[in-house]
C-alpha cells in the first residue's frame, strides 16, 4: 500500500518534472503596437531566449513573411521596414507576429498592430441653430481619426478664444456656450487634427434673439444627456450633461450601482460635464446624471452606460506536463478582457489539429491516447478586439513497452440525479504495476463535449462519480497507469442519470393589451435547466392586497396564457411553476403587474421587449412599437433585482429602442418593466425578467478549485441521526458557498444506502439512519459552479436504538398452584442489542390499583419463573425489552388463572396464550354453536359411560382403603421398557405443551372448584351449571374404593390424576398386584422441592430418586370444537409423565431452554 502511495505521489509530481527537464524557449521582447505616417521606416522587436540554435520568422496578418528589401530581418530577431507603402494596391497596415524555434518546438508572439497615421471624412458637422439670449447653445462634430485626433474651434474662422468661463470645449469634439450673450453670434466650425493631417468641418451659425420680460420658472429638462459610450483602456471618457430651466438647474452625478465614483481621475468640466481620465475596468457601470431646481425637489434624470474595453489577460496559465504514451494530458487556460477573450491554441507556433483524440473545451485542451508525435510546445492565445495575449507550456512524452493491460467488465449503476457508480475488474496483464487509474467521462449526447477525468488510487476498483447533470447520458472509460506508462483505454460504457425537478422556473414575461388582462409568456426550459421533461406548468396569481391564489395547471407543450377579466388599475403578483416527472420545482418569485385605468386606443400599446445578457454584469434591452401606434413622446424603464426594490425609472427619448443595463451582480434574476409615454398618458407595459450568466474571469472565480472543508466533527448522535459540523476553508470569496454531504454505511454493496444531502449551512443532521451501524461522512464545497474535493472521512457509529417491538412468542405455564413459566423470543428487527427484560405482573385487583410487580432478567435469557403466586386469582402479564438507550414497547397482556388448592396441590402444568382466530363476541365470552354442543355432548355421555363401567369393576373387585393425597400411579413392568416409551431424560417441553389446554385470552376453568368464566378483561360471570366431567369427587361410594387404572398414552406422555375421597380405604395388595401388577412403592410421592437454578427460570426436581418404570397411562378428555376457530381441547387432569425423574437426568424445563 506505502508503495502504491508513493508511485500515485510520483505521478501526481510528474508536471513539475516536465518543467525542470527542458530548457525553457520564451521571449525577452516581443512587438507591440506601432502607429506611423507613409514613407516612414519602422521596426518591430522581437528577441527570444533558448538551447541553441534559436530561429527567428515574420507572419503578417497569419501568413509568412519572406526577407527582402521591404522586409528586413535584423540580427537579433526585430524586422525593420525602411520605407511604409500604404497605397489601395499595397499597404504594410495590418498585424505582425513573430515565431521563435528550437529544437524543443516553435512558439509565437503576441499581435502586433502597424497603423497608418491618417483622418477621414467628418461623420457629422456642426448643425446651425437659433437660441435666446440666456440660454445655452451647444455644437459638435465626429471624425474617424488613427490615432484620435484633438478637437479644436473656430469662431469666424478664427480660432475661439476660451478664456470666459462660459465657453467650454470637451475633448470628444463638443462646444458648449453657458448664458448666450448677443456677441456670441457667427459661425463655428471644428478642427479635427493628428500627428498626420488636419481636416475642418463645415460652418454652423449661431443666431441669437434677444429675450425681452422677466423669465417664468421652468422645470429642468436634460438637453444633451449622457451616451452609452464605449472606450479603451486608459482613454480619457467624457459624459456629457446640459440641461435648461429657470432658474438654471444644477448638475449631479451618481453610480447606479452606488459606487463611488474615482475621485482621482474624475473631475466636472464646465457647468456639470464629467470627464474620466485614464480609465479602467473599475470604471465601467452606469452613471446617472440629476438635474435638479435649486431650493426644491423637482428634477430630471438621465443615464448612460460606460463600457471599458480591456485587452485579454491570461489568469490561469497551462503547465508543462510529463505524461506517458496512451495517457492523457490537459492544458488549462483562462483569460479575461472587455470583450471576453477567444481562446485559441498553438502546438509549436500553429493552430492544434482537433480531432476526436485532440479537443478543446472552453480554453482547455485535452489530449487523450498520446503519442510521441503529441510531444511538443504549446501555447494558449487569448485574442480580442483590444489585444492578444499568450502562455506557452511543454508536453513531455515518455515511452515505455511494458505497460499493463486495459482495466475489464467495465460496469456503471445509477445512484441518483447526479451520481453514478462506476466499477470495473483490474488489468489481466501486469496488474501488480498499477499505481493509479485514471476515469474518464462525458456526456454521450452531442457534439464537442467536454470530457472530465478523476485520478484515484490502486486500492479501489469503484469509484462514484457524482458531480454529473440529471437525465443526462454519459460515457465512461477507465485507463491503468503504470510509473512509466499507461493501458489502453478499456471499453468504453454509458449509463443514464436519473431526472430531477427543474433547477429553476421559466423567465416570464408579462404584457396588457387592455385593462383587465395580462398576456404572460415563456420560453421552454433548456435542458440543463429543466433536468428531465416537462410535463407541465403550474401559473398562480393573485392580488396585491389579497391573499387567496388562483392556480392554473398548463401542458408541457403550453408557453403562453391570457388571464382575463381582471380588474382595472390593480397590481398583479404572478408566478410559475414547472414539473417533471420526478416533482414539480420550486416556484419563481412573485411577480408584480399593475393593469391599466381603462382600456383606450388612445395610449401606446405595450412594446415588444427583447432582453439580452450581454455579459455577466449587464444586459441589453431592445423594444419595438407597432408602426401604427400612437404617437410616442418617450419611454420609462424601470428595472430591479429580484427580492429588491425598484430602481428609480429612466426616461427615455421617443426614438431611442435599445438601452443598456451595467453594474449588475452576476446570476441574478432581474426585472424590466418598460411603457410608452403620449399625450394622452402612460401606455400599457410590458415586464420581463432574465438572469445573468456568472461570470468567467479571475475577478469573480476562483482560478482553482477550492479547498475542501475540515475540522468534520459529529457533535451528537443518537441511534437514528448524527449531527455534523464542520469549517469553511480559508479563501477569499464573497461568494455563496454550498455544501453536499456524503453518507455511506462503512462496507456496503448497495448503491441506495448512499445518502446526500445539501446544504448553504457549515453544519447538517442527518436523518433516519439504522442503529448500531458505522457510517462514513465526507464534505465538499461549492461556490461558483465550482466544487471542491472531498474531506477528510469521519467514521462515526450510531447508538443502539431502544427495541421498537416487544418480545415475540410470550407464553405463560402454570407448572405448580403458586409458580408458572413465563417464555419469550427475542425482538425481530435488524441491529438489535438487547441487555435486559422487563417482566411486569399483578393480579387483577392490583392491576386496577395499578401496582405491578417488577422482575428483570439478562439479555440472553428468554425465559423466567413467577413464584408465590395467590390461587384462584387471575394475573395479568407483559414483558418489554431494554438496553441502555431505553426500553421497548410492553407485548400485549397475558392472562394467567391458577387453581384453587384447598387440600392438595396439583402439579398440572397449564399455559395461558392468545390465538386472534378465536371466536368472540361483544359480550367478551366465547359462544358455543350447535356443532360445538353436539361433540361436547357425545364426548361426556362416552366418558360418564366408561366411568360407570370402571366404577362397577371397582366395586366388585375393590375393598374400602384409607384416604390418600392425590397420586400418580406408574407400573413397573418386568418386561423393561414398554414399547414405545421414551427414556426419562428425552421428555421435552414442547412434548408437554402439545396436551396442555390451549388457553386463549378468556378461557374457561376446567377445574371443579371454579364457577368462573373469565375474559381479557379481567372479568369474570358466576355459572349457574358446572362441567360434571370436570368434576373430581365422585358421589358412588362404591367408585371411590376403586383405584383409577393408569394406561399409556404415547403422544403426549401423561399419566391421569385423580382425587380420592377423604376417608376411603385403599385396595388390598393382592388387588393392586391382580389388576396392576407389582406397584414401585417411591415412584407415586408427589414432589414438593422445585427451585429455581438461574435467572432463565431452570428449575429441577430432586425429592425423587429413581426411574420411571415403564409406564401406562389412561386418558380421558373432552374436546369443545368450532366451525371458525381452532379445537379448544381440555384435558382432565393431566400431567407429564417425565414430571418425576431422577436427579442425574437434568430438568424437563431445562431441555427447552
Amino acid at each position: 500500500m506505502k508503495s502504491s502511495q508513493r508511485w500515485l505521489l510520483f505521478l501526481l509530481f510528474l508536471p513539475l518534472s516536465g518543467v525542470l527537464c527542458f530548457s525553457e524557449l520564451s521571449f525577452i521582447t516581443e512587438p507591440s503596437d506601432v502607429t506611423a505616417l507613409p514613407n516612414d521606416p519602422v521596426t518591430l522587436d522581437c528577441q527570444a531566449h533558448g538551447q541553441p540554435p534559436v530561429t527567428i520568422k515574420w507572419l503578417k496578418n497569419g501568413l509568412k513573411l519572406a526577407e527582402s528589401e521591404h522586409f528586413k530581418f535584423l540580427p537579433n530577431g526585430s524586422l525593420y521596414i525602411p520605407k511604409i507603402k500604404h497605397t489601395k494596391e499595397d499597404s504594410d497596415e495590418g498585424f505582425y507576429q513573430c515565431l521563435s524555434q528550437n529544437k524543443y518546438g516553435a512558439i509565437l508572439s503576441q499581435r502586433s498592430r502597424l497603423t497608418i497615421a491618417r483622418i477621414t471624412e467628418f461623420e457629422s458637422h456642426p448643425v446651425s441653430m437659433v437660441v435666446s439670449e440666456g440660454s445655452v447653445a451647444r455644437f459638435s462634430c465626429a471624425v474617424t481619426s488613427s490615432p484620435p485626433a484633438t478637437i479644436t474651434w473656430e469662431f469666424n474662422q478664427s480660432t475661439l478664444p476660451l478664456q470666459t468661463d462660459r465657453i467650454t470645449v470637451l475633448p470628444n469634439g463638443v462646444l458648449q456656450i453657458h448664458n448666450i450673450q448677443l456677441e456670441d453670434a457667427g459661425k463655428y466650425r471644428c478642427v479635427a487634427t493628428n500627428i498626420g493631417s488636419l481636416l475642418k468641418s463645415r460652418e454652423a451659425t449661431l443666431t441669437v434673439h434677444k429675450d425681452e420680460g422677466p423669465k417664468p420658472r421652468q422645470r429642468p429638462r436634460i438637453i444633451a444627456g449622457p451616451q452609452n459610450v464605449t472606450v479603451s483602456l486608459h482613454q480619457t471618457v467624457v459624459l456629457e450633461c446640459v440641461a435648461t430651466g429657470y432658474p438654471p438647474p444644477i448638475i449631479s452625478w451618481s453610480r447606479a450601482d452606488s459606487k463611488p465614483i474615482d475621485v482621482y481621475n474624475a473631475k466636472v468640466l464646465g457647468n456639470g460635464n464629467l470627464v474620466i481620465t485614464d480609465v479602467n475596468s473599475k470604471h465601467s457601470g452606469i452613471y446617472l446624471c440629476r438635474a435638479t431646481t435649486p431650493g426644491t425637489r423637482n428634477h430630471t434624470t438621465a443615464a448612460a452606460n460606460l463600457t471599458v474595453l480591456v485587452p485579454p489577460t491570461i489568469v490561469e496559465r497551462p503547465e508543462s506536463q510529463t505524461r506517458p504514451r496512451a495517457g492523457t494530458a490537459r492544458f488549462m487556460c483562462q483569460a479575461e478582457g472587455v470583450p471576453p477573450p477567444r481562446i485559441r491554441w498553438l502546438k509549436n507556433g500553429e493552430d492544434v489539429h482537433l480531432n476526436g483524440r485532440i479537443k478543446m473545451y472552453n480554453g482547455k485542451l485535452v489530449i487523450t491516447q498520446i503519442i510521441p508525435e503529441d510531444d511538443a510546445i504549446y501555447q494558449c492565445m487569448a485574442e480580442n478586439e483590444q489585444g492578444s495575449a499568450l502562455s506557452l507550456a511543454r508536453l513531455i512524452v515518455v515511452m515505455s513497452e511494458d505497460r499493463p493491460s486495459a482495466p475489464r467488465n467495465i460496469h456503471a449503476e445509477t445512484i441518483s440525479s447526479s451520481a453514478i457508480l462506476l466499477a470495473w475488474e483490474r488489468p489481466l496483464y501486469n496488474a501488480d504495476k498499477v499505481i493509479a487509474y485514471s476515469i474518464h467521462y462525458m456526456k454521450a449526447e452531442g457534439l464537442n463535449n467536454e470530457e472530465y477525468q478523476v485520478v484515484i488510487g490502486n486500492d479501489t476498483t469503484s469509484y462514484i462519480i457524482d458531480d454529473l447533470e440529471p437525465a443526462r447520458n454519459y460515457s465512461f472509460y477507465i485507463v491503468a497507469y503504470m510509473p512509466m506508462g499507461a493501458s489502453r483505454m478499456s471499453d468504453q460504457v454509458s449509463q443514464h442519470t436519473l431526472e430531477d425537478v427543474p433547477l429553476r422556473t421559466p423567465e416570464l414575461t408579462l404584457t396588457s393589451h387592455s385593462a383587465t388582462d395580462i398576456q404572460v409568456t415563456w420560453q421552454p426550459l433548456p435542458a440543463k435547466i429543466s433536468r428531465g421533461r416537462v410535463l407541465a406548468y403550474r401559473l398562480s396569481y393573485r392580488t396585491a392586497v389579497d391573499d387567496a391564489v388562483v392556480n392554473v395547471e398548463l401542458p408541457q407543450n403550453c408557453t403562453q396564457y391570457l388571464l382575463e377579466g381582471l380588474q382595472p388599475d390593480t397590481i398583479y403578483l404572478l408566478r410559475i411553476a414547472a414539473a417533471t416527472r420526478v416533482g414539480w420545482c420550486e416556484p419563481s418569485a412573485w411577480t408584480s403587474h399593475r393593469t391599466s385605468k381603462m382600456t383606450s386606443d388612445k395610449v401606446p400599446p405595450a412594446p415588444v421587449l427583447q432582453l439580452e445578457a450581454l455579459n455577466c454584469t449587464s444586459l441589453r434591452a431592445r423594444w419595438q412599437t407597432p408602426p401604427d401606434s400612437v404617437a410616442v413622446l418617450g419611454f420609462r424603464l424601470c428595472y430591479h433585482e429580484e427580492g429588491q426594490p425598484e430602481q428609480p425609472s429612466i426616461l427615455l427619448q421617443a426614438h431611442t429602442y435599445a438601452y443598456t443595463i451595467g453594474g449588475l451582480d452576476p446570476r441574478r434574476k432581474y426585472h424590466v418593466k418598460i411603457l410608452a409615454i403620449s399625450k394622452v398618458g402612460d401606455g400599457y407595459q410590458t415586464d420581463q425578467t432574465l438572469s445573468t450568466p456568472g461570470c468567467v474571469s479571475a475577478r469573480d472565480q476562483l482560478a482553482v478549485a477550492p479547498p475542501p472543508p475540515h475540522q468534520v466533527t459529529v457533535l451528537i448522535s443518537n441511534s437514528s441521526a448524527v449531527s455534523l459540523r464542520w469549517s469553511r476553508p480559508a479563501f477569499s470569496s464573497g461568494k455563496p458557498v454550498s455544501y453536499t454531504v456524503r453518507c455511506t454505511p462503512v462496507g456496503t454493496h448497495n448503491v441506495s444506502a448512499i445518502r446526500y444531502i445539501q446544504t448553504t449551512k457549515q453544519s447538517v443532521m442527518v436523518r433516519d439512519l439504522l442503529p448500531n451501524t458505522q457510517y462514513e461522512f465526507v464534505v465538499r464545497l461549492h461556490v461558483d459552479e465550482m466544487s471542491s474535493s472531498w474531506s477528510s472521512v469521519v467514521y462515526h457509529q450510531t447508538a443502539p436504538a431502544a427495541p421498537s417491538r416487544p418480545p415475540a412468542g410470550v407464553r405463560v405455564t402454570l407448572i405448580e398452584d403458586d409458580t408458572a413459566l413465563v417464555s419469550w423470543r427475542e425482538p425481530s428487527g435488524p441491529h438489535l442489542v438487547v441487555t435486559h427484560y422487563t417482566i411486569l405482573y399483578a393480579s387483577q385487583q392490583a392491576w386496577m390499583a395499578g401496582h405491578w410487580q417488577r422482575i428483570q432478567r439478562e439479555g440472553t435469557h428468554t425465559m423466567a419463573l413467577l413464584e408465590k403466586l395467590e390461587p384462584g386469582k387471575v394475573y395479568l402479564l407483559k414483558i418489554c425489552a431494554s438496553n441502555k438507550v431505553g426500553d421497548g414497547p410492553f407485548s400485549n397482556t397475558v392472562e394467567l388463572a391458577p387453581r384453587r388448592g384447598h387440600a392438595h396441590r396439583s402439579k398440572n402444568p397449564r399455559h395461558s396464550d392468545s390465538f386472534p382466530d378465536s371466536k368472540v363476541f361483544s359480550d367478551g365470552l366465547y359462544h358455543l354453536d350447535q356443532s360445538s354442543m353436539t361433540g361436547i355432548m357425545v364426548g361426556v355421555s362416552i366418558a360418564l359411560t366408561c366411568i360407570a363401567m370402571c366404577a362397577l369393576i371397582l366395586i366388585s373387585k375393590g375393598r374400602p382403603r384409607k384416604s390418600a393425597s392425590p397420586k400418580m400411579v406408574a407400573v413397573r413392568g418386568s418386561g423393561g421398557p414398554h414399547p414405545g416409551m421414551p427414556l426419562p431424560g428425552s421428555y421435552h417441553l414442547e412434548n408437554v405443551e402439545a396436551l396442555l389446554p390451549m388457553i386463549s385470552s378468556r378461557f374457561i376453568d376446567p377445574k371443579g372448584g371454579s364457577d368462573l368464566i373469565m375474559n381479557s378483561s379481567g372479568s369474570s360471570k358466576v355459572q349457574s351449571n358446572k362441567w360434571l366431567i370436570f368434576q373430581k369427587e365422585m358421589n358412588d361410594s362404591a367408585a371411590s374404593e376403586a383405584e383409577t387404572r393408569v394406561c399409556l398414552y404415547e403422544k403426549g406422555r401423561t399419566v391421569l390424576r385423580y382425587d380420592e375421597r377423604l376417608g376411603s380405604a385403599p385396595l388390598a395388595p393382592s388387588s393392586r398386584e391382580i389388576i396392576y401388577g407389582p406397584l414401585h412403592s417411591e415412584s407415586s410421592q408427589s414432589s414438593e422441592g422445585s427451585q429455581e437454578t438461574g435467572d432463565s427460570g431452570h428449575f429441577s426436581n430432586e425429592e425423587s430418586n429413581e426411574e420411571f418404570s415403564n409406564s401406562s397411562t389412561c386418558q380421558t378428555s373432552g374436546s369443545l370444537e368450532s366451525d371458525d376457530g381452532p379445537n379448544l381441547k381440555q384435558s382432565v387432569k393431566l400431567e407429564p409423565a417425565a414430571a418425576s425423574f431422577h436427579a442425574t437426568k437434568g430438568s424437563w424445563l431445562s431441555s427447552t431452554s
